[in-house]
């Protein structure tokens, strides 16, 4: 059985409500967390966006609980703060602990005041931010001058065993590339099929494999859908222009023409919890080692109590 996460969406809800929701979550009988890391929200009616290395602390102290997070080296954050955050908490909390690197979005990058570079580029940085983690990870000092500049880094704290650095991917393409330097995959839910050529690009079913599935649950059809369009419209675009908007009133003017069935296959919209059941057994089917679980609403605890007592009992062992 995969490991079934709570994903905690810090652009939707307060960090102190999504510890209280991590903690709520492990007692019923979830496995896992996984965090989002961003500087603003996608839409005004999401409405947060907290830091997530602060709340990464608390939630694995708080819970046994193994976490990921979703970063994006390279202009908001440089490599160095993060490999030194990753392994501080890899010191405090041994092997509990993936990140999944990406090459960013613009709303989220956009603050430096520096230029959105071509996709192509973004991908260099990357690959550029990972070579200059994994040295630090192996007690190195580090100095390197590319796409990102480092001078003489070395990371003083260090854990016996550092954390998984996985590709976060959305194209096949990326998954391929990934394939190259990363521990794992790390990718949303998509049509099962096009999951299937996903891990087949990737090419290794012996690393972690996690997937994230948005899906909006309410007693009611009528409610789960409302929920659903509320809060995750503004999702719906896809890339490149969802790497490029740079503001949560550019996501929101890009949504204006969004309808509520258009949210169909991109979240698994749904009152009955069999029904919910059914497609987390066909994703655990394809061999993902981890499925994080985000509830597109504001409110989670009906949600896990529901998933916990209904679902997670469900899936294959």
């Amino acid at each position: 059985m995969p490991r079934i996460a709570l994903h905690c969406s810090h652009e939707q809800i307060p960090p102190s409500r999504l510890l209280k929701s991590i903690v709520r979550a492990e007692q019923a009988g979830f496995t896992g967390g996984m965090s989002s890391d961003h500087f603003a929200p996608w839409s005004e009616r999401q409405g947060e966006s907290g830091f997530a290395w602060s709340f990464l602390g608390a939630a694995l102290a708080q819970t046994s609980l193994p976490f990921g997070v979703v970063n994006a080296p390279g202009q908001r954050y440089h490599p160095a703060i993060i490999a030194q955050a990753a392994a501080t908490l890899c010191e405090m909390f041994p092997e509990r602990l993936w990140v999944a690197l990406g090459s960013g979005e613009a709303a989220n990058e956009h603050i430096t005041g520096e230029g959105w570079p071509a996709k192509e580029t973004r991908n260099e940085r990357l690959r550029e931010c990972v070579d200059v983690m994994r040295a630090l990870f192996a007690g190195e000092e580090v100095s390197h001058y590319g796409l990102v500049t480092v001078d003489r880094a070395k990371l003083w704290t260090l854990p016996e065993t550092p954390p998984e650095l996985l590709v976060a991917a959305v194209s096949e393409k990326t998954a391929a590339w990934g394939a190259e330097w990363a521990d794992g995959l790390a990718t949303v839910n998509a049509p099962v099929e096009q999951l299937q050529r996903m891990l087949d690009a990737f090419g290794r079913r012996d690393a972690r494999l996690v997937l994230q599935v948005h899906l909006s649950w309410a007693p009611t059809e009528q409610e789960a859908r409302a929920v659903a369009f509320d809060q995750w419209r503004t999702n719906l675009t896809d890339p490149p222009v969802c790497w490029d908007l740079d503001t949560p009133e550019a996501f929101d003017a890009a949504a204006a023409f969004v309808r509520p069935e258009d949210l169909d296959g991109k979240v698994l919209i749904s009152s009955d919890l069999q029904q919910h059941v059914a497609w987390l057994q066909e994703f655990a089917a394809l061999g993902f080692t981890d499925i994080a679980l985000h509830h597109v609403g504001q409110d989670l605890d009906a949600f896990i109590d529901a998933f916990g007592e209904h679902v997670l009992p469900e899936l294959p062992a």
